[in-house]
């Protein structure tokens, strides 16, 4: 009885492996050269938290880290690019990713996704796409974050001091 309730804990674990995730998607393209992958932690931010607002301050506490990628394109990967695409709007698709605004139409725009209940949000995603320059997924992961949450950290960044040079890879993807 051991052996079979072993083989199917493993089975459903091995199962849940296969399906596709941002996570996934990052680890797997961190590596790539086609790939630009910065991680930042709040620390990063440089803000003063008494340039910060209670609110913001309280928002800044449910921040844990950020994860970016982008694919930037050059003439070498312009024929990976509708693919790799096409690979993270799947994703996308999962019901788990909850759509919060959209911008743009068609192949180019951006969204922002959520992951977790409306008042315990664990990942915000922010993904951007241009035809001539490339794409970008933010992953905003935080703990029991909520929409004004996000909001009131972006305010709070005007209010930071990052170090562009660990953001000098992602220069351009946007212009």
């Amino acid at each position: 009885m051991k052996k079979l309730l072993f083989s199917l804990l493993l089975m459903s674990f091995i199962a849940c492996e296969k399906e596709p995730s941002l996570q996934k998607y990052f680890v797997e393209k961190t590596e790539s050269t086609d790939f630009i992958s910065v991680d930042m932690s709040p620390s990063i931010l440089n803000i003063k938290p008494d340039a910060l607002s209670v609110e913001q301050q309280e928002a800044l506490k449910t921040f844990k880290k950020m994860n970016i990628l982008a694919f930037k394109i050059n003439e070498e990967n312009k024929s990976k690019f509708d693919g790799e695409r096409t690979k993270v709007k799947e994703i996308l698709k999962d019901e788990k990713y909850q759509e919060l605004m959209k911008f743009g139409s068609g192949k180019e725009g951006a969204a922002v996704y959520y992951v977790g209940k409306d008042d315990a949000i664990e990942e915000f995603v922010l993904y951007g796409s241009k035809d001539e320059n490339g794409f970008a997924v933010v992953r905003i992961l935080g703990n029991k974050m909520n929409p004004e949450d996000f909001m009131t950290l972006l305010s709070a960044l005007q209010k930071s001091d990052i170090d562009m040079e660990q953001l000098k890879p992602l220069e351009g993807i946007f212009k």
